[in-house]
């Protein structure tokens, strides 16, 4: 099994929640780590507090030249790139007859389309490295909450994706998984104005007891979890549930 000391790692929206704990485990155990996101303030308290095994950048990963950047940047701070971890990633919620066309697009270029190109745009430098792509999905795809079916169904989308791009990179040595978390505390509905932190909090330890371990997860299980998966050299393709049992769909039937 391979080991994340000697690795360069992209990690797209890599300055807060699930991203920003990948980085913080990773660069810990000597990885070149590169990550980015949109707001400047965040990206300079990122590369602050994580230190000089992160290269932490402004990006947009929904524009071409923001993401030429990225690699760019990946590939003067450590070299090459062994890892790509498609973590940007944003939250559109509403009730199907009030849903906006824009936002739609919007959240779907965001969530999947930048991934896709991204590791389009990467692949000659997985293939190098015999390296990996990972996807971030979402328990939404297990248990079905209303009104979020935007958001539902881009991290459906990302499940295809992983198994047809592991089918169709296969040859190319380069390993394609998804790492599907529970109910994690990140800023993600906070961030979408959905949400206060207060609220947002309240509402997650609202949902300790659906999870059939009964706690919510965190950051750093996560980023054990896509760890394993970005060492792993014969698994691809994979979904990989972290998520506390939450999408057992549990009840007191």
């Amino acid at each position: 099994m391979l080991k994340t000391n000697d690795m360069s790692i992209i990690i797209t929206g890599g300055c807060s929640g699930l991203g920003y704990g990948m980085a913080k485990r990773f660069s810990s155990q000597g990885a070149k780590v590169t990550i980015c996101g949109r707001r400047e303030i965040k990206v300079r308290e990122a590369q602050k507090s994580l230190g000089s095994n992160v290269s932490a950048i402004v990006v947009d990963v929904t524009k071409s030249k923001d993401r030429e950047r990225l690699i760019e940047a990946s590939l003067e701070h450590g070299g090459k790139i062994n890892a790509l971890i498609n973590n940007a990633g944003n939250m559109y919620r509403g009730p199907i007859d009030k849903l906006d066309q824009n936002q739609l697009l919007d959240i779907f270029n965001t969530n999947v389309i930048s991934g896709m190109m991204l590791l389009g745009e990467s692949k000659k430098y997985l293939a190098k490295t015999e390296g990996a792509n990972i996807f971030i999905g979402s328990v939404h795809n297990r248990r079905a909450f209303p009104g979020a079916s935007p958001y539902a169904a881009t991290k459906g989308a990302l499940e295809t994706l992983t198994r047809v791009l592991a089918a169709e990179l296969g040859n190319e040595k380069i390993r394609v998984n998804c790492v599907v978390p529970g109910g994690v505390f990140t800023e993600i509905n906070q961030r979408a104005g959905i949400f206060d932190d207060e609220a947002a909090k309240k509402r997650l330890d609202e949902m300790s007891s659906i999870h059939a371990l009964g706690r919510i997860g965190t950051v750093e299980e996560i980023a054990e979890a896509v760890e394993f998966l970005i060492c792993s050299e014969w698994t691809t393709g994979s979904i990989l549930d972290v998520d506390g049992g939450l999408g057992l769909g549990l009840t007191e039937a």
